[in-house]
């Protein structure tokens, strides 16, 4: 890929000093189809971060890219954290990738509105890693003046990292992972069928530390299938539903969050009708405030072949799961199935647009294994040995076949480590880049 002329963004804005930081939003102008530059544009936001004092030196940067997938960059407060580690040596661009945040966002009634199915799917293809390194290329050089930078992928950002590496490399001088190298040549099945038994160890451990909240969590299905309970948006919390908390399952903190939301409804006079319970769960669930997660998380593994609903296809081998065998006994993992569209009004309008996706043949080669083999950019990883989200095995035999990228495993951290831990694990990745 050819490195862009330095292009100045549409606007940008004034400087915001505090807490030890100065940060400066931009908006650049990107194709909203790469493939097609003098077709409809799109506008992508990135806030630059620097530290005080440091302002005005000639630093590298350091870009970092979000999880998600469809899930804005985060909101700089201060200088804690795997932030202020990096700030001690670059200046960090934290960009929205395209489709969210002060991006132009994704929300489905907006993409309702551009026309058929057929319309909303073409345009929501066009969201994926691939498109987000070529916006990335967009920015560079306003902000390197050319040179290339660090990338930190936490997560689906590895996702985007690999991507990188296998169709830009020129653009990075390390890479940086977090949770988040994908297999290869796995596909979404390949995926959920490790994740699914991952998924159930955690519910065991769970429930072995709280033995109470299997109890609570079946008395709770029996409940919500029985009342008809209302969110403050209309829709019915119905089991399913409820199973969706399951995605923060794998956490280092998700046991207690878990605990805490099945004690609120357990001591409550009006059970899961409670309004703290209610508006609990709400906070707990964000598939409805960003629905790119939903529509094309099946589509951030498939390459040159349909998704077809896998994690739906993979559940009739797990009873007690959505979808599976058996009475719901277990909750939600980061599986995406149908009835999300059916159950979440706010993904309603796109439930056509999902389905055709889910059935999309001609989905275009993400990683090059073959330019990968040939890497010579200065990689780190941490591996999360019990990661219930990216599996540990298809991390380690990727992480392999990919020269010049160290592996660090830990099972003393999950798949958060980086929010957690996050000066711990930034400063253990950048010291295995310098050694």
């Amino acid at each position: 890929m050819p490195i862009p002329s330095p292009l100045a963004p549409l606007r940008s804005d004034p400087n915001a000093e505090f807490a030890g930081i100065v940060t400066r939003g931009h908006r650049f102008e990107a194709p909203l189809d790469h493939a097609d530059p003098a077709g409809p544009k799109i506008e992508v936001f990135a806030r630059e971060v620097r530290a005080v004092g440091a302002q005005e030196e000639d630093r590298p940067w350091l870009i970092f890219l979000q999880g998600g997938p469809g899930y804005e960059a985060p909101r700089p407060m201060d200088t804690s954290g795997w932030l202020g580690r990096a700030l001690e040596q670059f200046h960090v661009l934290l960009p929205d990738e395209r489709g969210t945040g002060l991006s132009t966002p994704i929300q489905a009634e907006r993409v309702a509105r551009m026309g058929s199915a057929v319309e909303q799917a073409a345009y929501l293809a066009n969201f994926r890693s691939d498109s987000i390194v070529r916006d990335l290329e967009i920015m560079r050089p306003h902000f390197t003046g050319g040179a290339s930078w660090t990338s930190l992928g936490q997560s689906y950002g590895g996702f985007c990292n690999m991507r990188y590496l296998s169709s830009a490399p020129e653009g990075l001088s390390a890479v940086l992972f977090t949770g988040g190298i994908p297999g290869l040549t796995a596909t979404a099945e390949d995926v959920y069928t490790r994740t699914y038994p991952i998924c159930l160890g955690k519910h065991d451990k769970w429930f072995k530390r709280y033995p109470k909240d299997a109890e609570c969590l079946t008395k709770l299905y029996a409940q919500l299938e029985e009342q008809d309970i209302r969110l403050t948006d209309g829709d019915r919390l119905t089991p399913k539903r409820f199973s969706m908390v399951g995605l923060g399952l794998g956490m280092g903190d998700g046991f207690e969050a878990l605990h805490y939301l099945l004690e609120t409804a357990a001591a409550s006079p009006d059970g899961p009708a409670d309004r703290a319970f209610l508006r609990a769960y709400e906070r707990a669930i964000l598939h409805d405030h960003h629905p790119l997660f939903t529509v094309l998380h099946e589509a951030c593994y498939t390459q040159q072949a349909p998704s077809n609903w896998a994690a739906q296809t993979v559940a009739q081998n797990f009873p007690g799961f959505p979808e599976g065998p058996g009475p719901l006994r277990y909750l939600n993992g980061e599986m995406i199935h149908p009835f999300m569209f059916e159950e979440i009004g706010a993904l309603r309008p796109i439930k056509d647009a999902a389905q055709l996706l889910a059935a999309k043949t001609d989905w275009p080669q993400l990683y090059d294994p073959k330019a990968l083999a040939q890497n010579q950019v200065p990689a780190a990883a941490a591996v999360y040995t019990d990661d219930m989200y990216v599996p540990r095995d298809l991390s380690l035999e990727t992480a392999q076949q990919i020269p010049h990228l160290q592996v660090w495993e830990t099972d003393e951290l999950e798949h958060n480590g980086l929010r957690v831990a996050g000066r711990r694990v930034l400063d253990r990745l950048l010291g295995m880049l310098a050694d």
